[in-house]
Order: C-alpha cells, then sequence, then structure tokens
C-alpha cells in the first residue's frame, strides 16, 4: 500500500479518493476504522471517520486506530485529509490529531497544506484564500459548526496543537523541489513543527508533491494528495461502473456554495424545505416519514430536493432559537431517518451536500466502503457502495457549481 489516508468526515474522503483514483492509483473507501481482520488489495486506502466536529479526544482515538489498522498493513506514508478551508475550531481538531500521528509514528514534523487551486483554495504567505478572498471574508465565517475568523494558517495552528508553524512561501515554490526541501529542513532544524506550504496553482502542486515523497506523515487537502498521486505510476484503472434507479438530493449545507446550487436546482425541480423547527422540537420520525413519502411520490424526471440549506440570517434565528449544536444533531438525525426510508422505498442514489449531512446518510445506509467512480467536479466523485446496489455523490458545502445538482445526474448513463 503506497499511501494510507485518514480523513476527517465523508465528503473529505471522496474528494481525496477521486484525485487519487484519476492518477492511477487503485483506491479503495472504507467508512470507519475497518474490522482487524479486512483484507484489502490497493494501492491507496482512504478510512473515512466523522472526527471533523466530535470532541478532539474522541476524534484523536479514531485517528490512532485508523492508523493503527494501516500500519498493520505495511503502508508506507500516511495522510491527514481535512478539508480545504481547514474547518476547525481553537481547540481543535486538526491541531490534535496532526499531534497524536505524529507521536505514534515517532516523528517530530510535518507539512500543513489545505490547498485546492482547481476550486479555488490557495495559500500565500501562509494566508488561505477561497476564490481570492481570504477565508475569514469568506462564506466560511458563518460556518454552523466551524466559523472560521482568521485565515493565518500558522496561527490557527499554533492555537490548538502543540508546536510553531512556519511558512514555505509560493517564491520558493517557484524555484522547484530542492528549494523546497531546503525550506523544510531549515524549517525543522529551527525547531518549527509544521510547515504551512504555499501553492497557487497546479505546478507548486506537482512540486510539493515532490518534495514530500521521503516524509511519514503529511497533512493537508486533496491538491496536495493531488500533487503526490502524480509521482507514482500505477497506470489508470477502470472506474466503478454506474448505478440507475430513483434518485434523491439531499441538502443539509448551509455554505454560500450551496444555497446557490439550491435555488438554482429549486426553479427546476420539485423541491421541499425540512421543517426544521418541528426536527429539532417535534416528531423527527413523523417528519422523516412525510418526507420519504413526498420523494417516493415524485420519482420521474430530476430528482426530487429535501434541502435544511439556509442563508446565515435565517440560519443564525435557528441557531437563536435552539441552539448550534442541538439544530445540527437534529437536523443530521432527521436526514439518517430519512434516509433509511428512502432506501427502504427503492432510492439507490443519493446526491448529498454537506459533509455532515453525507457522514450521516452513509452511516445511516451501513456501507462499509466504496469503489471511486466518475468525477462530477473536482472533488465530488460519484461512488459506488461495496456491497449494496447504491449510489452517492458526497459534496462538500463549497464545492461544485451552480448546477452541480443536475450535473451529477447527468454524468451517469441513464440518468435523466
Amino acid at each position: 500500500m503506497l499511501l494510507g489516508v485518514i480523513a476527517d468526515d465523508f465528503t473529505g474522503a471522496t474528494d481525496i479518493a477521486g484525485f487519487l483514483q484519476g492518477n492511477g492509483l487503485r483506491t479503495l473507501q472504507l467508512n470507519g476504522v475497518p474490522a482487524a481482520d479486512l483484507g484489502v488489495d490497493a494501492d491507496a486506502v482512504v478510512i473515512s471517520l466523522k472526527s471533523r466536529s466530535c470532541p478532539p479526544e474522541e476524534a484523536v482515538a479514531d485517528s490512532l486506530a485508523a492508523l493503527d489498522w494501516l500500519r498493520a498493513r505495511d503502508c508506507a506514508q500516511f495522510f491527514f485529509k481535512y478539508c480545504s478551508t481547514f474547518d476547525s475550531t481553537a481547540k481543535g481538531n486538526i491541531g490534535p490529531v496532526t499531534d497524536a500521528l505524529l507521536d505514534a509514528l515517532d516523528e517530530d514534523f510535518t507539512v500543513i497544506c489545505p490547498v485546492l487551486p482547481v476550486n479555488g483554495r490557495t495559500i500565500y504567505n501562509g494566508y488561505l484564500f477561497v476564490n481570492d478572498v481570504p477565508l475569514n471574508e469568506s462564506g466560511m465565517r458563518n460556518h454552523p459548526v466551524t466559523p472560521m475568523t482568521d485565515a493565518n494558517i500558522m496561527r490557527v495552528m499554533e492555537a490548538q496543537s502543540r508546536g510553531r508553524a512556519g511558512n514555505v512561501p509560493s517564491r520558493i515554490m517557484d524555484q522547484g523541489v530542492e528549494a523546497v526541501r531546503d525550506a523544510l529542513n531549515a524549517l525543522r532544524a529551527q525547531g518549527m513543527r509544521y510547515a504551512v506550504l504555499d501553492a497557487l496553482n497546479d505546478r507548486h502542486l506537482e512540486v510539493m508533491g515532490a518534495a514530500v515523497q521521503g516524509m511519514k506523515l503529511v497533512t493537508g487537502g486533496s491538491g496536495l494528495a493531488d500533487g503526490m498521486a502524480r509521482h507514482w505510476t500505477t497506470g489508470r484503472i477502470d472506474e466503478a461502473g454506474p448505478v440507475r434507479g430513483p434518485t434523491v438530493v439531499i441538502s443539509g449545507s448551509c455554505s454560500q456554495m450551496t444555497n446557490a446550487q439550491v435555488a438554482a436546482y429549486r426553479a427546476e425541480a420539485p423541491a421541499i424545505a425540512v421543517d426544521v423547527d418541528r426536527a429539532i422540537t417535534g416528531d423527527a420520525v413523523a417528519h422523516a416519514d412525510e418526507l420519504a413519502q413526498w420523494v417516493l411520490s415524485h420519482q420521474g424526471g430530476l430528482a426530487p430536493l429535501v434541502y435544511a440549506t439556509m442563508p446565515p440570517d435565517a440560519l443564525k434565528a435557528v441557531q437563536a432559537r435552539h441552539g448550534a449544536a442541538r439544530a445540527s444533531e437534529a437536523i443530521e438525525h432527521l436526514f439518517a431517518l430519512l434516509a433509511r426510508r428512502l432506501e427502504a422505498g427503492g432510492i439507490v442514489r443519493f446526491i448529498v451536500a454537506g459533509g455532515e449531512t453525507s457522514g450521516s446518510v452513509t452511516q445511516a445506509l451501513g456501507i462499509p466502503g466504496f469503489a471511486i467512480g466518475p468525477q462530477i467536479a473536482p472533488g465530488v466523485p460519484w461512488v459506488r457502495a461495496v456491497g449494496k446496489p447504491l449510489a452517492l455523490a458526497l459534496k462538500s458545502g463549497n464545492f461544485g457549481g451552480e448546477r452541480f445538482f443536475f450535473d451529477a445526474q447527468s454524468v451517469t448513463e441513464g440518468s435523466k
């Protein structure tokens, strides 16, 4: 196994798996810490956890368990995958997990690189930008679980970890692989524990991908993995074939892009909003039953949409009434109930927007892993469930264009 990836949510896992597969690595995605006796045959294994917003100690324990499983299979290199918008808080979970993985591997230095230039996630002088806007001025400042209020990744990392962070600037990236390696060695000699890598373009990904080949642990977004995978030559492999049949779109993300995607889709397709207050304070079971019946009665043509997506002002009002954590947990519970009812009703394709929502749906469906299929948009492939005739498109909130829900249905043969 060339690379073992520990991803902190399900959309992040499919994101990186899609890039690895696209570069010719035989890639398998497993959901949750795999059973000790599970055998795999792959160049890369991506273990998807639901550890982005849980208590830090739980995230650390799950990540270490995943690491142990990968080490038992003689994995050559390890990758801690988090979102390209560095979703975390002052208490974690990126810092605590990174430190725990370093300690377990007896390492004292790694890279921090949450970039994906093709989706507008770049780093300049250690500051993270989203479509040329500083992170703290982007829609991430209103994230309901991990609001990002500082674009300086060195500061954010140091606030939640045990070490100091330095920066390898873009001008060094422009000088090539050896210059980057020299810069990494210099930071390590200065006592830095983390090196934040600048990346502005595709060439920078190739340079950094080569520069980190010898590191036991790297951390970052799928852009770094894309650069790394280009230096392994295994030959392109067949993608997982399509699953055809009844489809649903489920949207829980409240990101700016998902709001735009929901608005575009509602204008042309059947759509129904979740009654958020009822999901939180009423009978979630009955509400899930009603939503499921509505979805099943609207098959044919464009897939029906069920959404809890709302603009920032409406989201703040919900959080003021019920509390952010309570509201989020109730909505994800409702979507889990809905997913199980829809599978029982014959739905075989789930297009899901939002990391927390994707995790809830995948866990509710009891899917142990995925084979990776065709890309819908950068970082969002169709995936086919292992052991079940189901296909899912798990979309991080900010990924995809405004017509993503349409695009997802047009990618696979036989879709509407």
